[in-house]
């Protein structure tokens, strides 16, 4: 049997595990709401019924384990300095999985940085030297690849595009400045921002929320994008001040980095993929002339296998025990 990894996305909303080919293909995955409200154990328990269940049926345990979360990590030890949409705090992310899943390797990297890597060999990045990619999901994640090197930064947290300040008296954003691009576009903001404006004017939201089920709570970006396409006046204000703040921060991309290709991906850009060619005119008009010349934006080739993909064949160690056959899965946390 050929060699396979694991690949798992921690995100604000849903875990994804998947098992993957060494030529990034995703054969097999499972996919779980993170419940980031119960807390790092939670999560970690949902994460490990996963793995196990994908590694039981197999002939030999994975390579190795590849996970990318939405936040700041160590890139030696895999410590998870904050993770603002899952509401952790420093927690040894990489050594409890490594406690539980002993004799493979597992290496814990930021989301976007995982799936900047994907699409660099497998999707829309391919064969490209210099370009940015952005993510767009719950939050707003970014990195970039400059004359062929993925950056990474004096402390590890090159490309937090999202954190980047587009609005000066904007709204408070989950990493605690106000105006950041994340609290305005982010998928989180736009469902925040539309329960704002329907509490506002009920009469105007009765569409939302009649598509939320009556209940604020679920009024979330997927509800707003599935209003926008009906043509509801609250959903294409919320998302037009959302393609606003987008626009500005690919611009300061642009004119700082000159990449070649901005790749677009995550939840908010899956769901309205028109948006892609309402940014790149945006950004075409708002930029320096010099730096938009070439430039592309695109979408993700990947999608939502981006993260899973490009966590479970971006890693540096090998699997020190690969003589074990017959495995049926770890004990428990």
């Amino acid at each position: 049997m050929e060699p396979w990894t694991i690949g798992v996305d921690i995100g604000g909303t849903k875990v994804a595990v998947a098992l993957v080919t060494p030529q990034g293909k995703v054969e097999h995955s499972i996919q779980s709401p993170t419940n980031a409200s119960r807390g790092y154990k939670s999560v970690l328990k949902i994460i490990f019924d996963a793995i196990n269940s994908l590694i039981k049926p197999m002939e030999c345990p994975p390579e190795s384990i590849g996970v990318g979360i939405a936040g700041q990590v160590d890139p030696n030890t895999g410590f998870v300095y904050y993770a603002p949409n899952l509401g952790w705090t420093n927690v040894p992310l990489q050594k409890d999985l490594s406690d539980v899943f002993r004799g493979i390797p597992v290496k814990v990297m930021n989301d976007v940085r995982a799936a900047t890597w994907a699409e660099w060999h497998y999707g829309a990045g391919r064969n490209m030297t210099d370009f940015a990619a952005v993510f767009v999901g719950t939050g707003i994640g970014g990195s970039i690849v400059s004359q062929g090197r993925l950056i990474e930064g004096y402390s590890n947290t090159a490309g937090e595009i999202g954190h980047t300040i587009v609005s000066l008296n904007g709204p408070q954003c989950g990493c605690g400045q106000y105006g950041c691009l994340e609290a305005i576009a982010g998928g989180l903001a736009i469902g925040k921002r539309a329960q704002e404006y329907v509490q506002q004017n009920p009469e105007s939201g009765a569409l939302l929320l009649k598509l939320s089920g009556g209940k604020f709570a679920k009024l979330t970006a997927k509800v707003v994008e599935e209003a926008y396409l009906q043509g509801d006046s609250i959903a294409l204000k919320v998302i037009e001040e959302a393609i606003e703040a987008l626009t500005a921060g690919l611009v300061n991309i642009v004119n700082l980095l000159n990449p070649q290709r901005i790749i677009l991906g995550g939840g908010v850009i899956d769901g309205l993929p028109e948006l892609v060619q309402k940014l790149e005119s945006g950004v075409k008009h708002k930029a320096v002339r010099a730096s938009v010349q070439g430039l592309e934006i695109v979408q993700s080739q990947l999608g939502s296998y981006a993260v899973v993909i490009g966590a479970a064949l971006k890693h540096d160690t090998q699997r020190k025990d690969k003589g074990r056959k017959g495995h049926k899965g770890h004990k428990g946390l």
